[in-house]
């Protein structure tokens, strides 16, 4: 057995000794002992537990691998993801007025992707275990919202249905404003006689909508979302902030942060998250790379009333974006994936957009892409860091850029 002193967490909220070697479920000031196996210490006992240490709030906590911290203190873990947001920054030697930390409450989770597997007696169905393909049980999720949890015995019946026991059923469950929209992936090749079952099951479990391996079974209700003033329904499995809350944090700071003119950009617009609410004060022009996403954003923007303008264009952003000469807009929204807009980002900084509202769900990638806009003329007015991803490692934020 290894005795460690943890000092600090990773940004996988993993704790980090020396060494460095990382010790799950632990936290800085504590002193730990467990197996050394390659640079990772398992099976651990706590000796010294931190005073930021509390009694998991889900039964499920040690067997699921879908939360990292609820180990860990609410405030102890809100400063510490504003924490990681000031460490970023400061690696490309930045700095800014850090907003207190929005956080969305227990059982709040309006989308999840859930693995079910056929066994003899039934279906086993959850979140996967940690660094593990073992399927854990969740019926009690605290993540989860409540409308959201029916969700698991309906995954356990299709897998039944078209399931293997071989392969691993991935459902993408999102709770739409007209009920549960399913798109699975993984399962049987459709048949006639599958098809029909699945049908059944979309009436049987009331569901809005059923996707099979990007087919889609049936839409008994169209699947809608609700974006300021518009109604859209976004395609199967397609991206969506992960609760009500946390949309409605990331919009209020996208709005304080544009304070003038008549038009605006949003750059990765998704479905139109952000297009569609601002369009009730600006004309709009929402740009994404998947068509389908494209083409639900508009349908939403024609069938809603009282909105300005919007035009909606299908273009990645990637490969090929946005020039300085072709950023004749107001203001700028932009919300890239992960991976951050590097290439985009430095079109923006050669525009003379006066205001950019930046939201991004990866601290080191943002910091990067703030840098390239600092060093181009723009200040850094402030970050709001958004918790949405409760009791994870996952950190999500919104900015304010202006022009000097």
């Amino acid at each position: 057995m290894s005795q460690i002193d943890i000092q600090r967490l990773g940004l996988h909220g993993d704790g980090i000794a020396d060494g460095p070697i990382f010790a799950p479920l632990t936290l800085p000031g504590e002193t730990v002992e467990g197996e050394l196996e390659g640079n990772r210490l398992k099976n651990i006992r706590v000796l010294t537990p931190s005073d930021q240490r509390v009694k998991a709030p889900c039964r499920h906590f040690k067997s699921c691998g879908g939360c990292q911290l609820q180990h860990a203190a609410d405030g102890f873990v809100a400063d510490w993801k504003v924490d990681v947001v000031r460490q970023a920054l400061a690696a490309q030697g930045l700095e800014t007025d850090l907003r207190p930390i929005v956080t969305s409450p227990a059982q709040s989770r309006r989308r999840a992707v859930i693995s079910a597997r056929r066994t003899k007696k039934g279906a086993l169905v959850g979140f996967h275990a940690r660094a593990s393909d073992v399927i854990a049980d969740i019926s009690d999720c605290q993540l989860l919202h409540p409308d959201l949890m029916r969700a698991l015995e309906i995954v356990g019946a299709l897998s039944q249905i078209g399931g293997s026991r071989k392969g691993e059923l991935s459902a993408t469950v999102t709770l739409s404003d007209a009920g549960l929209d399913l798109s699975v992936k993984g399962g049987r090749p459709l048949d006639g006689a599958l098809l029909a079952r699945m049908a059944q099951e979309v009436e049987r479990h009331k569901l809005a909508r059923l996707t099979w391996d990007g087919e889609v079974i049936a839409t008994r209700i169209a699947p809608y979302q609700t974006f300021g003033k518009a109604r859209v329904v976004p395609p199967p499995g397609a991206f969506l902030q992960a609760t009500k809350e946390g949309e409605e944090a990331l919009l209020a700071s996208v709005r304080s942060a544009i304070t003038q003119g008549d038009s605006g950009v949003d750059l990765f617009a998704g479905s139109g998250t952000f297009t569609l609410p601002l369009a009730e004060s600006y004309m709009m022009h929402g740009i994404e790379g998947e068509k389908s996403m494209v083409k639900a954003m508009d349908a939403g923007w024609r069938m809603a009333t009282g909105l300005k303008k919007v035009t909606a264009e299908t273009r990645d952003l990637f490969r090929n974006p946005l020039i300085a000469e072709d950023l004749r807009y107001d203001f700028a929204v932009i919300d890239p994936p992960r991976a951050g807009a590097e290439a985009q980002v430095a079109e923006l900084a050669k525009s003379q957009i006066s205001e950019i509202a930046y939201v991004s769900c990866n601290p080191v990638t943002f910091a990067r892409d703030a840098a390239v806009l600092v060093q181009a003329g723009y200040a850094l007015e402030w970050v709001q860091t958004v918790d949405q991803f409760r009791w994870s490692s996952h950190v999500e934020l919104a900015s304010r850029f202006v022009r000097k």
